[in-house]
């Protein structure tokens, strides 16, 4: 038997069967007007699966906390219990069944069934995976009593010419009237004109999708706002999966659908407002970091050495924000000169040593070169030529006493060796 005690990895985020029990973690808002979606289960005499069908399919009105997750009024409940036949009736409205307790309902056999089903007769409300991971679809008992009463040709004879026709071209509608099913359920649990662009995105491939929206920046919006789950709750990594496989169009009339509802969803969307992009409201802040709120250290007067100028750093080659717009160039001063309070960039705090980019072109402009000279050591200017290896290779195993092999160096008698 199939209900909805067994929709693991569903689309509107059942992950584990959790026997019926509230979660403990549930916490009501103060005032005791709103519940969570266990405490609000457990007032509706559901089990929190049975829940989550019903807010999917619109029979329990819920809104967003505080917290940002869904809330019950108990106004909502009320008008529930107060309804004729709670809470059977309720429970009878999510009851969900698979493909042999589906053909037991119809009075007919499970292969009957499923060529209903292929042929788009029936629209699945969900899946589940099983253990060997495949996609099962599991159907309302509503829905099914309804076909019966409205077609009972379809369940008995043979079938159609129609319905024959798709099957010997090998259709298999279920994962299209799932889509077509699940995008509006989504569509019709939110107002936000771009949550439902994202949400109408999903019906096609990445493909598709860049062709209609050429935006990059709109296309990661779509990510960040599109519902993961129908009330917030993120299945398995497998059920995800299956998701992703699942949603896109693959048939050419339901893509070209697709994507003129994406266009007309789109426009509505940047008519309300445009996409955020890098670099607008808050970040800014996190983009710009600490550097756009502390002020670049100053430089105190002579910082150069004894008696040598001062050299200047990088700041020279490229003005810094005091002097951006003064009309002065680098290294001139004027009225219009940044005050002893404006601190260039590029330079150390006030008693710090400088940097070393600045202690290199210090040495570069004594000329001594950017290599520091070893102590006692003359300049490279009046130094003499180093000696030059002999023997080559051989220098390497130099003898003791400057025999073969030494490189030339001379030995304990002072004779050197001519390699």
């Amino acid at each position: 038997m199939t209900t909805a005690k067994q929709l693991k990895n569903t689309d509107f985020g059942v992950d584990q069967d959790s026997g019926g029990e509230p979660a403990p973690s549930t916490v009501r808002e103060e005032g005791g007007c709103t519940f969570g979606a266990a405490r609000a289960a457990t007032e509706l005499g559901l089990k929190r699966n049975e829940f989550d069908l019903a807010v999917y399919l619109g029979a329990v009105r819920v809104r967003t906390g505080p917290d940002g997750r869904p809330r019950t009024d108990r106004e909502e409940l009320e008008r529930l219990r107060a309804q004729d036949g709670f809470p059977e009736a309720l429970r009878e409205r999510v009851r969900t069944v698979g493909t042999a307790e589906g053909a037991q309902l119809l009075g007919i056999s499970p292969v009957r069934f499923a060529r209903l089903a292929r042929a788009g007769c029936l629209t699945p409300v969900a899946f589940y995976l099983n253990r060997y991971r495949a996609v099962v679809w599991v159907y309302l008992a509503q829905e099914l009593e309804a076909l019966a009463s409205r077609s009972p040709e379809l369940l008995v004879g043979n079938s159609p010419a129609w319905m024959r026709g798709r099957l010997d071209a090998g259709a298999d509608l279920r994962p299209r009237n799932w889509r077509s099913r699940r995008i509006e359920r989504l569509l019709a649990l939110t107002d936000d004109p771009w949550v439902r662009a994202a949400i109408v995105a999903q019906g096609l491939d990445p493909v598709q999708l860049a062709e209609v929206v050429d935006d990059p920046y709109e296309r990661a919006h779509f990510a960040r706002v599109r519902p993961e789950a129908v009330f917030g709750r993120r299945g398995s990594t497998a059920g995800r999966e299956a998701m992703e496989r699942l949603m896109p169009a693959d048939d050419p009339d339901e893509i070209l659908w697709r994507r003129i509802s994406l266009i007309a969803e789109l426009d509505a969307a940047r008519e309300a407002r445009p996409a955020p992009r890098p670099g607008e409201g808050p970040v800014d802040a996190v983009l710009a970091g600490p550097a756009a709120s502390v002020s670049p250290p100053s430089v105190p007067d002579g910082a150069g050495a004894p008696g040598e100028p001062a050299v200047p750093g990088p700041e020279a080659a490229v003005p810094g924000p005091g002097l951006a717009g003064s009309g002065l160039e680098p290294g001139k001063s004027g009225p219009e000169a940044p005050g002893p309070g404006v601190r260039p960039v590029g330079h150390a705090r006030p008693g710090s040593p400088p940097g070393l980019l600045a202690r290199l072109r210090g040495r570069a402009a004594r000329g001594l070169g950017l290599r520091r000279p070893r102590h006692g050591a003359l300049p490279r200017a009046v130094r003499p030529g180093g000696r030059r290896r002999a023997g080559g290779r051989a220098g390497a195993y130099a003898g003791r006493d400057g025999g073969p092999g030494s490189g030339g160096r001379p030995g304990r008698d002072g004779a050197g060796c001519s390699g």
